[in-house]
């Protein structure tokens, strides 16, 4: 099956990229995911806006990435999470998503939910360290304060 991917996968291939993967791999999970689109000749004049709506959001170089992580770590990020009572434990588990809307909340900049790297999951309230991953040999540690929701 050949497509366009539209989004990073790992072991396949960039945005903007024209591969050829097992049918049942690109049916059942990058079609679906939205991961990538069909191929066909019109789709392949998308090609240009993909792949330039990916340098708009990608990192340009390792220096623009170290300012990145600079900038991400000296954040003060906070995530409002509901507990169960007194003893700090939260209500599920605070989640990439979360995370990542609450460092755009303090300041910083976008970032993709797929980028945050939780070790283990948080469920309870303190302050956390958890990583942002912004290219192959840098990630950013930023600590998140989980905080009971009122």
């Amino acid at each position: 099956m050949k497509l366009i991917l539209t989004q990073d996968v790992e072991h396949v291939g960039i945005p903007g990229d024209v591969v050829e993967v097992k049918d049942g791999y690109g049916r059942n999970y990058l079609l679906p995911q939205g991961f990538a689109i069909k191929w066909t000749k019109g789709a392949e004049k998308q090609i240009e806006g993909i792949k330039r709506a990916k340098d708009a959001r990608v990192i340009r170089s390792e220096t623009h990435a170290q300012e990145i992580r600079e900038q991400l770590e000296a954040l003060k990020v906070s995530v409002p999470a509901r507990t169960s009572g007194d003893s700090g434990r939260l209500f599920g588990a605070v989640t990439a998503s979360e995370i990542a809307l609450a460092v755009k909340k303090a300041g910083g900049p976008a970032v993709d939910k797929r980028a945050v790297e939780i070790a283990k999951p948080i469920k309870t309230v303190g302050s956390h360290t958890v990583g942002i991953k912004l290219t192959l040999g840098i990630t950013a540690h930023i600590t998140v304060a989980v905080v009971a929701a009122k």
